[in-house]
């Protein structure tokens, strides 16, 4: 094996060391930033989690029955039937 070679393969051997370190420094930036864009989607997942059990608590406030009643009686003029109003229906 003459000097030739063996400078040759050393310079291959660098180059193949080099394009490896490269490959690691990129890798590992890249999982970073992968990393940090996971914790902000926990970060809205949560927040959307918070929003969520806000509006479940709203809907149940605006759906209770003392609250449609009092809807439809002061803006329907709507009211609750007499006794002589109501009609029993016998099913065979």
């Amino acid at each position: 094996m003459g000097s030739q070679s063996v400078t040759n393969m050393s310079v291959i051997l660098l180059a193949m060391v080099m394009v490896s370190a490269l490959s690691v420094v990129f890798v590992k930036y890249d999982s970073r930033l992968k990393f940090n864009q996971l914790k902000k989607e926990f970060r809205e997942q949560d927040r959307l989690g918070v929003e969520w059990g806000r509006l479940q608590l709203e809907q149940n406030t605006w759906s209770t029955n003392n609250r449609i009643e009092k809807i439809a009686r002061a803006t329907l003029g709507l009211q609750a039937p007499t006794s002589q109003q109501l009609v029993y229906v016998k099913v065979k």
